[in-house]
C-alpha cells in the first residue's frame, strides 16, 4: 500500500522555501528539486482543523478553497489572528512594514518582531522595508494612519501579486523606487504614535531568495486537486505560497500550495517524471505570463 502524507504548508527557512508534512517532517525545496505527488482515486478533501485542533467533524471542504477549512473552524482560527484585529493584549514588540509586489502594487502589514521577515517572504513580497517598531496597539494606530495618508491597502489578493509578476523593473534599484518614495512620505506626517519607533528606510529584495530573476515564463495555474490527478515537475522558483513547477514539454505551471492541504497525497506512478493532470487556468493576459 503507497505511503500517505498530508501537507500543513509552505514555510520560508534560511535554507529557502520547506513544504511540512504532518508528524514534523520536512522537505527543503532547493531549485532544481524534483516536486512529484498525486492524490488517490476515491479520495476527498477533509477540514484541516483549527488552532492545533482537528476539526470536530471531520469536514469535507471544497478543493478550490485556499484555506481548507470549514466554516466553524474558520471562524475558530480568525479568532485568535492578529491579522484579524481579534487580539488586543499581546504584550510583544511588532513591527510595521511596507511590502511591494509590482509597479502600483504597495501594501502596508504589521508582523510580530520576533518573525523577522517570514511575513513578508509567506506573501510573496519582491522588495519590503521597515517603518517602524512597537507595541502591537500602536503599530495598529499607525497602520491605518498609512494606509488613509499614503491611500494603500493592508491586503492584496495573490491572484494579483501573480498578475503583475511577469514584468517586475529589472534592477534593485527600480523595484524599490516605490518603496523608497512612500516610505519619505510616511515619514514626513504627523499623528504617529509616540511609542512607536520610527525606522531607516532600508530596502530588502526577494527576486534572487524567490529565484524569479530570470526565470522562465509560466503558462498557467493549478486551480485544484483532484482525485486520481497528479503533478510532477522542477521547482525553478517559488514565492509566497506558490511553486513554479516545470512539467515537461508544456513548460512552467504555478501550484498554490495552499490547495494541497486537507488532501492525503501518495507518491505518482515510479514511470511518472513529469506532466499534470489537475485542472489548470491558463494565463491569457501578457502580465500573467510569469506567475
Amino acid at each position: 500500500m503507497a505511503h500517505v502524507w498530508k501537507c500543513t504548508g509552505l514555510r520560508w527557512s534560511p535554507d529557502g522555501p520547506v513544504l511540512v508534512w504532518d508528524g514534523g517532517r520536512r522537505s527543503v525545496l532547493p531549485w532544481g528539486k524534483r516536486v512529484a505527488f498525486a492524490v488517490p482515486e476515491r479520495s476527498a478533501r477533509h477540514c484541516v482543523g483549527a488552532r492545533g485542533h482537528a476539526c470536530p467533524v471531520g469536514a469535507v471542504v471544497p478543493a478550490r478553497s485556499t484555506g481548507a477549512r470549514c466554516e466553524d473552524c474558520a471562524r475558530l482560527d480568525r479568532a485568535h489572528s492578529v491579522a484579524a484585529d481579534t487580539i488586543a493584549d499581546d504584550p510583544r514588540p511588532y513591527r510595521v512594514y511596507l511590502a511591494w509586489f509590482g509597479p502600483g502594487m504597495v501594501k502596508v502589514g504589521i508582523t510580530a518582531a520576533e518573525r523577522g521577515s517570514a511575513r513578508l517572504l509567506e506573501q510573496g513580497a519582491v522588495c519590503f522595508s521597515w517603518l517602524g517598531a512597537g507595541p502591537l496597539m500602536a503599530a495598529r494606530r499607525t497602520e491605518e494612519l498609512l494606509r488613509a495618508a499614503l491611500q494603500v491597502p493592508d491586503r492584496i489578493p495573490y491572484a494579483e501579486k501573480r498578475a503583475v509578476r511577469s514584468a517586475l523593473p529589472g534592477t534593485e534599484e527600480e523595484r524599490a523606487a516605490q518603496v523608497r518614495e512612500l516610505h519619505a512620505r510616511a515619514e514626513s506626517l504627523s499623528g504617529w504614535p509616540e511609542s512607536l519607533r520610527p525606522e531607516p528606510c532600508e530596502v530588502t529584495d526577494h527576486m534572487g531568495v524567490f529565484g524569479l530573476a530570470g526565470a522562465a515564463s509560466a503558462f498557467g495555474e493549478v486551480v485544484e486537486l483532484v482525485p486520481g490527478g497528479g503533478v510532477g515537475g522542477e521547482l525553478v522558483a517559488a514565492a509566497g505560497p506558490d511553486l513554479h513547477l516545470a512539467v515537461g514539454e508544456r513548460g512552467v505551471v504555478v501550484l498554490d500550495t495552499r490547495l494541497m492541504t486537507g488532501w492525503e497525497l501518495v507518491s505518482p506512478a515510479a514511470s511518472w517524471s513529469a506532466g499534470l493532470t489537475f485542472p489548470l487556468r491558463e494565463f491569457t493576459q501578457p502580465q500573467e505570463g510569469l506567475f
